[in-house]
C-alpha cells in the first residue's frame, strides 16, 4: 500500500460510516453560535540563600499555560477544537536559565451523533513546541528540538464510544506525518543514506479520554493515545497525559500533571514528567 493510497483511507471510511449511520439520524438540532474558553495559569517559585549553613543553591522558576476550547453544534454535527500551550523555565545557583516546560498541542474533531452506539468523526491534531530545547551534560548543551522541529501531526477517522459520561474513546484508521528542519533523527529511516526530513506512517489511532470530578474543587482528567503505524509496528507510540487539578481558591490552583511517553521514533526509554504547581488561575473569557 503506498502512501499517497494510504492519505485516502481516513476520508473513505467516514464517507461509508455516514451512509451506514443515516437511518439512525437523531432528530435535528438547531445550530449553535460558536462558544469559546480560555484558562489562563501563571506560577512562580524561589528560594534567596546567604551563608546558610545546611547548604543549597539559590533557585527561581516561572511558568505560565494557556487552555482553550472552541465549540459549535449544526445539527448532528459538533465541530470542537482545543488548544493547549504551557512554557516554563528555571535559574539553578549559577547554571543559565534552562528551559523546563513547552508544549504547544490543537486538536480538531468533526463529530456527527448518529443516535447509535457509535459515533462517526473526522479529527486532526498537532503536537509540537515553541522555544529551541537542549540536553545537559555538565557545562555542555546539545540542541535536539525547536518550533515545529518536530512536529507531529496525525489526521485520522473512526468511530467513537462514551461508555459512560465521564470517559469518551476513539478508534479509527490515522495517517500520521513527523515533520523536521534541523533535528532529522525523528523522521530520518536509518536504513537509508538519504535523510529523510519527513516520515509518513499509516496505522490505527486511539484515543481515550476521561474526566472525573472527584469533588466540588477536585477533577482529574486524562488523555491516553496509541498510534501503531501498520508497515513499522514495532514503532508503536504510547501517550497518557493525567492531570489532577485541585481549585484552593476563586483564583488559586494546584495542578499536579504526570505525562508519560513510549515513541521509538524519539526515545529507545520510556520518557516520564511530572509537575508540580501552585499559581493564580483566570478566565479569559
Amino acid at each position: 500500500m503506498t502512501r499517497s493510497t494510504l492519505r485516502w483511507i481516513p476520508l473513505v471510511l467516514l464517507m461509508a460510516l455516514t451512509v451506514q449511520a443515516q437511518d439512525a439520524a437523531p432528530p435535528a438540532v438547531p445550530a449553535s453560535a460558536w462558544t469559546h474558553k480560555l484558562v489562563g495559569a501563571v506560577t512562580a517559585n524561589q528560594v534567596a540563600l546567604k551563608d546558610w549553613s545546611q547548604g543549597g543553591d539559590n533557585s527561581f522558576s516561572w511558568g505560565y499555560s494557556l487552555n482553550g476550547t472552541s465549540e459549535r453544534v449544526a445539527g448532528a454535527m459538533s465541530w470542537q477544537t482545543g488548544y493547549k500551550f504551557a512554557f516554563g523555565q528555571n535559574k539553578l545557583g549559577d547554571q543559565a536559565i534552562r528551559k523546563v516546560v513547552d508544549k504547544l498541542e490543537v486538536e480538531t474533531v468533526l463529530k456527527w451523533t448518529s443516535g447509535g452506539l457509535l459515533d462517526p468523526y473526522l479529527k486532526a491534531t498537532m503536537k509540537t513546541q515553541a522555544f529551541r530545547g537542549y540536553q545537559y551534560s555538565d557545562a555542555l548543551r546539545t540542541a535536539v528540538a525547536g518550533f515545529f522541529d518536530p512536529a507531529y501531526l496525525t489526521q485520522s477517522a473512526g468511530v467513537g464510544y462514551q461508555p459512560t459520561q465521564q470517559v469518551t474513546t476513539r478508534l479509527g484508521l490515522a495517517l500520521r506525518e513527523i515533520v523536521t528542519r534541523d533535528f532529522n533523527a525523528y523522521a530520518d529511516d536509518k536504513g537509508t543514506t538519504k535523510i529523510e526530513k519527513v516520515r509518513t506512517d499509516g496505522g490505527l489511532e486511539s484515543v481515550t479520554d476521561a474526566s472525573w470530578k472527584m469533588a466540588d474543587n477536585i477533577q482529574l482528567t486524562s488523555k491516553l493515545a496509541i498510534f501503531v503505524p501498520v508497515t513499522e509496528p514495532g514503532d508503536t507510540s504510547i501517550g497518557n497525559d493525567a492531570t489532577l487539578t485541585v481549585k484552593l481558591s476563586e483564583y488559586i490552583t494546584l495542578n499536579v500533571n504526570l505525562e508519560i511517553v513510549k515513541d521509538p521514533t524519539a526515545s529507545d526509554a520510556v520518557q516520564i514528567k511530572q509537575t508540580t504547581a501552585l499559581g493564580l488561575r483566570y478566565n479569559l473569557f
